[in-house]
């Protein structure tokens, strides 16, 4: 089977934010659509390890929010290959916020929804939500993620349900970083940092 033709299909690359507790959490997701218009509904795939999972069945709550194609690389490394479990990830973020949850300043918009149903599918439940609430803050291109892998050179984490293995080209010089999978070609500047994840050279290691 070649896996690369499911990275054809059509993706977004979105935030999707819940509680726990008195904690906001949160994670990157990429597969979302709607599926009725009348009430608006929306399935969301988050993978059954991420803290944001938990958090979303506990509080029967999510908020998706839509990420330009500008986004900074930090709120994708920060949200895509850091837990909440450890992190405080809204911490060094610009927020308001609304309908009782953080909205990052740079999303096109969000959708705050209470779960109707979930449906359990190996390492991934799918939460259908319910729009409760929405808001268009910004004209902006949406980040999709084919271009987050063909020009942001973006990569998913290993927890992503489109996350596929990264072939290494021999003979040529390569790093990986150690945090979220980037793969760099060629020698590394001192000051480098992970375009991805925000990490210095010191968290890569040579291929």
């Amino acid at each position: 089977m070649n896996r690369e033709i499911l990275r054809d299909l059509s993706y977004g690359v979105y935030v999707v934010s819940s509680k726990k507790g008195d904690k906001d959490v949160g994670c990157i997701v990429n597969s979302a659509m709607q599926i009725t218009s009348n009430p608006a509904t929306i399935a969301v795939s988050v993978n059954v390890d991420n803290y944001t999972n938990c958090a979303i069945k506990e509080t029967g709550e999510f908020v998706l929010m839509i990420l330009p194609e500008d986004v900074d690389s930090q709120v994708i490394g920060t949200f895509g290959f850091k837990s909440s479990r450890e992190v405080e990830k809204f911490e060094e973020m610009d927020y308001e916020i609304k309908e009782g949850y953080p909205i990052l300043s740079c999303a096109i918009g969000y959708l705050k929804m209470k779960v109707i149903n979930t449906v359990e599918v190996g390492t991934h439940t799918l939460f259908i939500g319910e729009v409760i609430a929405s808001e268009k803050e910004k004209s902006s291109a949406p980040m999709t993620y084919a271009y987050y892998h063909a020009v942001k050179k973006g990569k998913s984490p290993k927890n992503a349900p489109t996350y596929q293995e990264e072939k290494v080209e021999p003979n040529k010089k390569q790093y990986v970083c150690t945090i979220c999978g980037y793969i760099h070609e060629g020698e590394l500047a001192e000051d480098f940092v992970c375009p991805i994840c925000g990490v210095s050279k010191e968290m890569f290691k040579e291929v």
